[in-house]
């Protein structure tokens, strides 16, 4: 069961990297902190490059790259944006809602009907969404819907998770026209040579070396996360690890608890704890 610690390794990581980046954007702005993420990662994540055999690259992998790139860019960038404007206990949950969108994707696109446990999974989810608001729930049934278009923070995490749906399959592409292990380490250099053009266009480039002990912390965190979610999926099924990979919602509200002093705690972590069941419900069964 080696996988399993990977896997939690990597959940544990991807919050703590999170963390890390809200409370760098108190004297940073999103743009800096998403090329931070990436950079200062990649320094440790070339080191893999020396061990994993580089495959024929063909037409399809640089189309499907691309298409990819400006989509995974504004997610990143509204990715951090959405944890610097509002709670992580409140905004990180919603990732988990990128399973629901496939599913709605895939229906309208391709037609495909979502089994019994796709059901289920999608009624899990959405019921954990609700519960992380629930205490405006005193203004009504709808309370809690209405109150996720309040917080910005976690509107913009939704739109990251429908971003993040259709990347998925994109990115599937360009990983049977190449190797997972190969995708995963090779991804992350083109992402952060995109994002410095952006963040060079912003005039913000000579701000990610401002901070080097802390932005290389986040580095740091964000490699392992990256490494140990490779080394989980070359162990076992990708359902199995992503699965266990989304813990990193229940250690996000723990981090908003214990460093942010957040509220609602004890009904945000309810509501993660469901919305994880539906993913193991939609990936696993």
């Amino acid at each position: 069961m080696l996988w399993m610690l990977f896997a939690l390794i990597t959940a544990f990581s991807l919050s703590t990297a999170d963390a890390l980046s809200k409370r760098a954007m108190a004297k940073s702005d999103e743009y800096v902190i998403a090329w931070v993420r990436e950079g200062y990662a990649l320094p440790f994540i070339a080191l893999s490059f020396f061990f994993i055999p580089i495959p024929h690259l063909d037409k399809t992998f640089w189309l499907s790259v691309i298409v990819l790139l400006p989509l995974e860019i504004t997610a990143l960038i509204l990715y951090v944006k959405a944890i610097k404007l509002s709670p992580l206990s409140l905004t990180i949950p919603f990732m988990a809602l990128s399973p629901v969108f496939i599913i709605v994707i895939a229906f309208f696109l391709l037609g495909e009907w979502p089994d019994k446990s796709g059901f289920v999974g999608i009624f899990f989810i959405t019921l954990g969404a609700y519960l992380l608001n629930a205490k405006a729930g005193s203004q009504g049934f709808l309370g809690p819907i209405k109150a996720i278009a309040r917080e910005k923070g976690s509107l913009l995490m939704v739109i990251v998770a429908v971003i993040y749906s259709i990347t998925s399959t994109i990115g599937k592409i360009a990983v049977q026209h190449s190797s997972p292990i190969f995708f995963g380490f090779f991804y992350p250099l083109l992402l952060t040579i995109a994002l410095s053009m952006v963040v060079g266009v912003k005039g913000t480039l000579h701000r990610v070396v401002s901070r080097p002990v802390t932005f290389l912390t986040i580095g740091i965190f964000t490699a392992i996360m990256i490494l140990s979610h490779f080394l989980a999926i070359s162990m076992a099924d990708v359902a199995y690890v992503i699965s266990i990979k989304r813990t990193s919602l229940i250690f996000s509200v723990f981090y908003g608890w214990v460093v942010f002093k957040e509220i609602n705690v004890t009904e945000r972590l309810l509501g993660s704890i469901l919305m994880i069941a539906g993913i193991v419900s939609i990936t696993v069964f």
